[in-house]
């Protein structure tokens, strides 16, 4: 006689099947595909899919995303606890094989949405290699050649973004690019290009740029989304030949540009801008401002997203001495803490109300990211669309 324990769950309905199903850890999920084909065809279903995200989303699993490159260019992605930043998952980083040719020494993190992390092989050179990674589900999904290339179009500069269409429960990779006129005109020629996970393809977009004049972006800053759209800092010409800046806003839904305007005390000088960045706040932004002569960097929040009155001062970074150098900051935490990078890598992370420095115990890497991340099954179910799991 057997002493093996068949336990069938066929007495269930499958909704209540599901409703347990839900509540799994993301790991123990993908332990159970293999257990029976119908828990396999729940865990497929894309509304399976999308409603985990939802009770993901709800749970506030505090966890951030770390990637961190040292000096010789390796790249450790990890999960993190962000209410006391220890290590939650350390990841594996499935783009080093023969499938990745990566020119460029390391990858450019364009964002995370999701669960999904957009990744990027042009930082030096044209590869046009896109990548979209679920490493939770250990799933990647690389992205077919855009229509706009080196070889179709010549030189031209490039900022990319990520984030989700709401409107249509789609992911969305934008590309923005930037042609200079062959005369030397500073008012360059603007095309932009999009792929949507949901139809595999990219598209060119037909959107109208704002009419005041052509806007060009800072190349390969870093974009924030938030609120279903994506931010970049950008400048335009003015007509007595200065940089005006200001922050180019790309609907995902509408596929339309907007701008809003920076704080005021931003345009009195606007080639200082160049080594600011954007970052996500909440439900608004953040302007990091890099102050003259490399003295340190004012913070700015947007208090009520949209509302160009409400930019507020709320923190000023100064010199730490030759041994820390300045501060660089890269990021929130979910409690409003900003995260700093010191020389030599060191990272901590201040109050900005008691500006209170926490050790946050990471050193000794050259280039940081960070971002909030939350624990999804997207791609999971994208296996007849090429999505490859390793």
């Amino acid at each position: 006689m057997s002493d093996k324990v068949n336990v069938s769950y066929d007495f269930l309905p499958v909704e209540i099947v599901t409703n347990i199903l839900l509540r799994l850890p993301i790991k123990s999920i993908i332990t159970c595909i293999c257990v029976c084909k119908t828990w396999k065809s729940i865990f497929l279903n894309p509304t399976f899919v999308s409603t985990q995200l939802h009770l993901s989303i709800k749970s506030h699993n505090n966890l951030i995303l770390l990637r961190l490159c040292s000096q010789q260019g390796r790249e450790v992605y990890a999960l993190h606890d962000d209410d006391d930043f220890t290590e939650h998952t350390k990841l594996d980083f499935p783009f080093q094989g023969p499938h990745v040719e990566l020119f460029n020494g390391m990858f450019r993190l364009v964002g995370t949405c999701n669960g999904l992390v957009c990744l990027s092989n042009d930082l030096l050179r044209y590869v046009h290699q896109f990548f979209l990674w679920n490493p939770c589900v250990r799933k990647f999904l690389k992205l077919p050649y855009p229509n706009v290339t080196y070889g179709t179009h010549g030189e031209f500069n490039e900022s990319i973004g990520f984030g989700f269409d709401a409107k249509t429960n789609d992911y969305k990779v934008v590309r923005m690019m930037t042609h200079t006129d062959i005369h030397g005109s500073k008012k360059d020629r603007l095309e932009v290009e999009v792929y949507s996970l949901a139809t595999g393809e990219w598209r060119m977009v037909t959107a109208a740029l704002p009419p005041i004049c052509t806007l060009t972006v800072i190349s390969h800053e870093q974009q924030s989304f938030v609120n279903g759209a994506l931010h970049w800092l950008a400048f335009r010409w003015t007509d007595d030949n200065k940089y005006h800046y200001v922050v180019l806003v790309f609907d995902l839904g509408d596929e339309v540009f907007r701008e809003i305007l920076l704080p005021e005390i931003c345009y009195e000088n606007g080639y200082k801008l160049r080594q600011a960045s954007l970052s996500v706040y909440g439900n608004s932004i953040a302007l990091f401002e890099k102050k003259f002569y490399n003295v340190g960097y004012n913070i700015w929040v947007m208090k009520e997203y949209g509302v160009a009155s409400s930019w507020t001062k709320v923190l000023t970074i100064a010199y730490q001495g030759q041994e820390m150098g300045i501060p660089r900051a890269i990021g929130f935490r979910r409690n409003g803490e900003l995260v700093l990078a010191l020389d030599g890598g060191k990272l901590t992370s201040q109050d900005l109300e008691s500006q209170e420095m926490k050790d946050l115990r990471i050193t000794s890497y050259k280039y940081t990211f960070v971002d909030s991340y939350v624990e999804s099954l997207v791609l999971l179910d994208k296996a007849a669309n090429g999505a490859v799991t390793y």
